[in-house]
Parts: structure tokens; C-alpha cells; sequence
């Protein structure tokens, strides 16, 4: 059965309004009226990314925006400390060895995090130059402190690159506050908006830390192109026309909505998610005080499989849901919440998950997830719950 409903951590379901705006016919991108659709997209991303920075707007995926933020600071020889931690914060360390770096690794337990005083060691021990993050970490639900690490970078004098792929748009994330030098975040996720772009907001250090970089090994991922091209208010290459059309509905969605009512839509929707695992007998990967705001992670119960619950919920409702990556393959499931996911959607979703556990023979009280989650969504979104009748 092709799945109805995604229910993962992205891509993610988009709203009429941007499947009708992708629908529009395709302008030529260096006219002056495309070039009116990137100036609001580039307002409404700085709105998102809560920066006075230049953002890059680059046709690919996330991983392509990771790459050129490690390509466009990194050459051989380059002392890089990886946060790891799960898949993403991984990939960014490999992403710096391609291009011929000294990587040190910051070892975090999966579903875990890490400590200032680590960090700060770690930095000392390596002396890096460059550090990396992912700041939200979908591979096991759990949320780092993106703010300390930019505070200990800023003190040893390194560049902070930090993934916020699941997070922009979903949870806090203070791109200047923090330090951020280079933020990374994409379309398909918390925005939004349809898969194919990738966003990376570029402080002023970071493009001072490009011109000293000689030993280059990248063109098309180039920032310091972007830039030459952002001076012009146009893109370096031809841009994904349609994919823009969508970005910019999905931000001005968000615009209406507000990022505050977001992040809080987002964070009751992730409280409202661990409250109804609990009261269904199921046991969370993170601690609380370190999980999602925009997905959760949830161990798959002892005598049932990743087909008893992923498996039913696509075969018999329709519903996809994301499975455990590398070593928690089969051993986690995880629900997306972010995006356009609404109260309603949250709902029906928790009440297949009852079903199918208890047709899997996982003790679970009628009813009982689904009670704890409409608590908490009454209590955080109130009249917006009632007002849709749960959604």
C-alpha cells in the first residue's frame, strides 16, 4: 500500500497553496520579477533563521548545503572537530575528511548529548579550526545545545557550522545570537516547502575565513559564488524555478502564522507525542529535557518488530512513519511533527499506533494515548484545538 499520509521528518506533506504555487508557469531567472520572488524569499528567510546574515539559496538537498558550507572553509590540512551523536552529526565529519581535513571526533552517545566542559576539552585537545554540529538530531530524536557550542567556538577562536535542517523553522534557533557562522537548514522539512533546496546563512567571519581558503575543490558548492551572486541579487546557476514558487508560499505561510505560534504549535505537538508513548506503554530514545521539538523517537517494544508497528500502520492505515537508521535499524520508530502537521493529524495518527499495537499484543488501554495527547494540545493550543474540532 502506498502510504496516504507522511508522518516522517521530512520530507513532509505541503500545503494547496504550494503545490498551486509550484503549478504557476516558469519565469526567466534574470528578470526582474524572479528576481522580486528570491528579495521576499531572502527576507522571509532571514525571518526563519532569525539572522542579519546573507543566506545562500542553493538547488539541492540539505546535504548538498552541508557540503558547501564544509567545501567553501576547509582544505586540506584543516583541523575540524565533529559533534557526533547520530547519522547527520556524523556525516558532516565525513563531509570534512572528502575535502582533506584533520577531523576529531566528539564521541556523544546516540540518544544522548554532551557536556560544555567536553566540548571545551575537545577543542582545546584538537585545536580546531572548524567545528560542526547538527543541532537537531532526527536520526534519534534528540536536540543539542547549539548555543554553547557557538559561545565555547567563538572562545577558541573557531568557525561554528552548525546543521539546523529540522530545527529552522520548528524550534528556537538564534543563527546570530548564537554564533552560528554558518547555518544550514532545508525546504522539505520544518518550511515546508517542496524537497530540492538548500539554505545556508553565512556570517561575516565565515566569508572572511573563505578568501583565505586556497586550496579549493569545489564549483558548483562555491559560497563565495553565491555571494558574488547575492551582490547582483540573483543566483550563481540556474535556479529550480517552480521549487521557489513553493519556498516563497511556504514562508509567507509561516509569516501568517508567525514564527512564535510555530515553534509552539511545533512544541506542543512534541510534548503532546511523548505524553500519549507513555501512556501506551512505550519508552522514549532521549531524555525530555533533551528531545525534539520536531520528531520523536521511540523504542519498538520488546516481542514486536518494526512490521508489527511501521509495517501495519502503512499496510493497514496508510500512514508512514520513519524507521531506525545504521545501529537503531529496527529498534526505534520515529514521528515526524513538523511542518503543516496539525492537532487533528497528531491525533488520528496516535490512534492507529493504539490500534496496531494492540492487534501486535502490546498491552495498551484504549484510548489511552490518545487522551494524554489531547491534554496537553487543549492545555498548549487551546482555542485554536477547540475552534477545529482536534485539528
Amino acid at each position: 500500500m502506498i502510504a496516504t499520509k507522511l508522518m516522517i521528518p521530512g520530507p513532509v506533506e505541503l500545503d494547496d497553496e504550494v503545490l498551486l504555487a509550484m503549478a504557476r508557469p516558469v519565469m526567466g531567472h534574470r528578470t526582474p520579477e524572479f528576481e522580486e520572488v528570491l528579495e521576499e524569499c531572502w527576507r522571509l528567510l532571514g525571518m526563519v533563521y532569525r539572522t542579519k546574515n546573507e543566506v545562500a539559496i542553493i538547488t539541492g538537498s540539505g546535504t548538498a548545503a552541508m557540503e558547501a558550507a564544509v567545501a567553501s572553509v576547509v582544505e586540506p590540512g584543516t583541523r575540524v572537530l565533529s559533534i557526533g551523536g547520530g547519522k547527520f552529526g556524523e556525516r558532516l565529519g565525513e563531509i570534512a575528511r572528502c575535502f582533506g581535513a584533520e577531523v576529531s571526533r566528539l564521541e556523544v552517545e546516540w540518544g544522548g548529548t554532551f557536556s560544555a566542559e567536553e566540548v571545551d576539552e575537545a577543542l582545546s585537545e584538537s585545536g580546531a579550526e572548524v567545528v560542526t554540529l547538527t543541532h537537531n538530531e532526527t536520526s534519534t530524536g534528540v536536540v543539542h545545545d547549539a548555543g554553547e557550542v557557538g559561545r565555547l567556538a567563538r572562545e577558541h577562536g573557531a568557525l561554528f557550522i552548525a546543521d539546523a535542517i529540522t530545527s529552522v523553522g520548528g524550534d528556537v534557533v538564534e543563527t546570530d545570537a548564537w554564533g552560528i557562522d554558518l547555518c544550514i537548514t532545508g525546504s522539505q522539512k520544518c518550511l515546508a516547502a517542496p524537497p530540492g533546496l538548500g539554505f545556508v546563512a553565512v556570517s561575516e567571519r565565515a566569508w572572511e575565513r573563505m578568501q583565505e581558503v586556497r586550496n579549493r575543490h569545489a564549483f558548483y558548492l562555491d559560497l563565495l559564488r553565491y555571494r558574488k551572486a547575492l551582490r547582483k541579487r540573483t543566483t550563481p546557476f540556474t535556479p529550480s524555478v517552480s521549487l521557489i514558487y513553493g519556498l516563497h508560499a511556504a514562508l509567507k505561510r509561516i509569516e501568517r502564522e508567525t514564527l512564535e505560534a510555530r515553534i509552539r504549535r511545533h512544541r506542543a505537538l512534541a510534548e503532546a507525542t511523548r505524553r500519549a508513548a507513555e501512556a501506551m506503554n512505550l519508552e522514549l530514545l532521549p531524555e525530555r529535557e533533551h528531545a525534539s521539538n520536531t520528531v520523536t523517537a521511540i523504542r519498538i517494544p520488546e516481542g514486536l518488530s518494526d512490521a508489527d508497528v511501521r509495517g501495519r500502520l502503512k499496510e493497514e492505515y496508510g500512514i508512514l512513519v520513519a524507521g531506525g537508521q545504521e545501529k537503531l535499524k529496527g529498534r526505534i520508530f520515529r514521528i515526524g511533527h513538523m511542518g503543516e502537521v496539525r492537532a487533528g493529524e497528531l491525533l488520528s495518527l496516535l490512534a492507529c499506533l493504539e490500534q496496531v499495537l494492540r492487534c501486535s499484543g502490546h498491552g495498551v488501554k484504549p484510548g489511552a494515548g490518545t487522551e494524554a495527547a489531547r491534554e496537553v494540545l487543549e492545555a498548549e493550543l487551546g482555542e485554536s484545538l477547540r475552534a477545529c474540532g482536534g485539528g
